[in-house]
């Protein structure tokens, strides 16, 4: 008997389920425009109009019992059933005009006790390899009981939400219904927003089951120890988490489980702007048959990628599975971490490229959620702009960002785990007048933090951030590792410190009521 989605009011009875990737390919090939075949085998797609996520037009439908649980506001913005199921129709009706149609049945989550069966619903091959790559693809035996899903993404991205109806504020709409346990997508056609659906989805789940959702980067190494890395965008955290002397667990987004960690995906979605066979390896070899590489500007006769050109965009992105990557642990679990490294890219020069946290400045950092970007040239001026995203992933964070920081610091507490703050930005002075930490002494950082070589050395403690700091570092010149003594400006390294201070303060005064006492406290001081 031939699959069909008539429960849900879509007649087209052309449906590709699963398909194999030749396939995808042929079909992306004939019918979707603009789309064509790398020198490395890679598909290459245009998401359109929209390049990037759209965060300010998520909307979650506010009714019980999840509205006790989610941190209404500029994040997780409301909307009601009615609005909901006008927009869904809107995408089913859409749905219903296409000759063929394309569905992924897959699953979410390594471990078999948490993953979701999802099913996602859409109208473009693109999108279906996506999810394909993106998620953990059933074995014929697994997709013949796959029975109901657990979610179904509707992706009518080709059609455009109503801006007119009630809380749409333009014609893109990711609506988000945890009582149907639906996502229905409008008015976009870029494929992270159903990869990051469905992580807001796990976001939302897991506290529910004393499990950490986490957006990071995981890895193991020959011992079995594991490192699960957090780190904004620019701050290292694909770079730094494919090491070839350790197995990587994913890149993106994992849980944190009563009996190790597991990855939420079955693939890797890499940034590729600028990117290199030196600087980046394992990406660059792992794409080929089967990646789908979004937006990139390619020679017409060569079809060459020029991973410099960001005319479309600078969000330049490849889809891949997982096992893509030569060193990789599959099934993608281990067991309990046994360090929690914090990246930040410090453009201010302050931070010292490594530090060591207790449970409860670990509880703060990871609130923070700090980096800092070098802002845009006005009138010859270039200054540092701090960002704090709460959790290093505020856009999919469901729950208020304590609920996720206490449940951190029970397990760092429960497993002996250790917490380091590691900057990846500038020493010698801030963006402009000092330079970039070398990614080999980085490197070393990681690799000595892995190396069990801080243990017994001496450290001293920061007097306003209250870390404690090593005084020496394998492969790495010790005075690089007090930022003061960096920089030629003293005074000057005071009054940037005594800044970056007043900017954390001020972003943490949104938490403060919400959180322990312990963790306001373990904040930095002037």
């Amino acid at each position: 008997m031939s699959f069909n989605l008539h429960q849900y009011k879509i007649e087209v009875e052309k449906i590709h389920r699963n398909s194999s990737v030749p396939s995808l390919y042929e079909i992306a090939l004939r019918t979707e425009k603009g789309t064509a075949i790398s020198d490395t085998g890679a598909l290459l797609v245009y998401s359109g109009e929209k390049t990037g996520r759209s965060p300010k037009d998520k909307r979650i439908v506010r009714q019980s019992p999840s509205d006790t649980n989610i941190d209404w506001g500029s994040v997780n913005i409301e909307m009601d059933e009615h609005v909901f199921m006008i927009n869904k129709e809107r995408a089913c009706d859409y749905l219903n005009t296409r000759e063929q149609l394309f569905v992924v049945d897959a699953f979410a989550g390594w471990d078999p006790k948490y993953r979701l069966k999802v099913r996602i619903i859409c109208t473009r091959a693109y999108h279906a390899l996506f999810m394909q790559n993106m998620l953990i693809m059933p074995t014929a035996e697994e997709l013949a009981d796959f029975g109901e899903p657990d979610y179904i993404v509707y992706n009518g991205g080709g059609f455009p939400a109503n801006r007119y109806t009630s809380k749409m504020t333009s014609k893109t709409s990711i609506n988000m219904n945890l009582e149907t346990k639906e996502i229905v997508i409008l008015g976009t056609e870029y494929a992270g927003e159903m990869k990051k659906g469905i992580f807001s989805v796990m976001n939302y789940l897991m506290p529910l089951h004393n499990v950490l959702p986490m957006h990071c980067s995981a890895n193991v190494g020959e011992n079995d120890n594991v490192s699960v890395l957090f780190g904004l965008s620019g701050t290292g955290k694909t770079t730094l988490s494919a090491d070839p002397k350790r197995r990587l667990i994913g890149d993106d987004e994992h849980c944190w489980t009563d009996n190790g960690i597991f990855n939420i995906e079955g693939g890797c979605y890499a940034k590729v702007i600028d990117l290199s066979a030196e600087k980046e390896p394992d990406i660059f070899n792992a794409i080929r048959f089967g990646t789908v590489l979004e937006n990139v500007v390619y020679d017409p006769k060569s079809h060459k990628v020029d991973y410099t050109d960001v005319s479309i965009t600078q969000n330049t992105r490849a889809s891949y599975p997982i096992n893509f990557i030569d060193n990789v642990q599959i099934p993608c679990t281990a067991g309990q971490p046994n360090h929690v490294i914090f990246l930040t890219c410090d453009a201010f020069g302050v931070l010292p490229p490594i530090s060591r946290l207790s449970p409860e400045q670990a509880s703060y950092h990871f609130i923070s959620g700090y980096t800092a970007k070098v802002a845009g040239t006005e009138m010859g001026v270039t200054e540092p702009e701090a960002t704090f995203s709460a959790c290093f992933g505020a856009a999919f964070m469901m729950w208020h960002p304590n609920k996720y920081a206490e449940l951190l610091a029970r397990k760092i507490k429960e497993n002996n785990a250790t917490a380091w703050l590691v900057n990846t930005g500038w020493t010698g002075g801030a963006h402009g007048v000092g330079s970039r930490i070398k990614l080999r002494y980085t490197r070393a950082i990681i690799d000595a933090i892995h190396n069990g070589d801080f243990e017994g050395v001496e450290m001293v403690v920061d007097p306003h951030f209250g870390f404690e700091v090593p005084t020496s570092c394998p492969n790495v010149p010790s005075e690089l590792l007090i930022p003061k003594n960096t920089w030629a400006d003293q005074a000057g390294y005071d009054a940037t410190k005594n800044k970056l201070i007043q900017l954390f303060q001020k972003n943490f005064t949104q938490f403060a009521e919400q959180v322990h006492p312990a963790i306001v406290e373990a904040g930095p001081k002037r």
